[in-house]
């Protein structure tokens, strides 16, 4: 598996903050939510296309995960916990489980 780094700006599609990309961002930093776009990480070779929630945390300090799962086709994915992460968000997941 290699990684594509794409710097990328969005606008996220579950809540509408804009994020500012730097190329390695691939889910929204305020609600937690990404695209499923990926085959391999960066590519944007996916044709999915569907919304990513987030499901889990996994890990512990400090190499947490998010585990997103694709709400139009189910497959999930791990991403680390960026730094720009919203740590009331981050929190919120955490209690949920899952």
């Amino acid at each position: 598996m290699s990684f594509t780094r794409t710097l990328e700006d969005f606008v996220c599609e579950n809540c509408a903050s804009r994020v500012k990309g730097d190329g390695y961002t691939n889910h929204c930093p305020k609600c937690l939510w990404s695209k499923h776009v990926d085959i391999e990480p960066g590519d944007r070779a996916e044709s999915c296309g569907g919304m990513m929630e987030p499901v889990r945390l996994e890990g512990s300090t400090p190499a947490y995960r998010i585990v997103h799962r694709c709400v139009r086709c189910g497959t999930e994915r791990k991403i680390n916990v960026h730094k720009e992460d919203d740590p009331s968000s981050i929190l919120e997941l955490a209690r949920a489980g899952g």
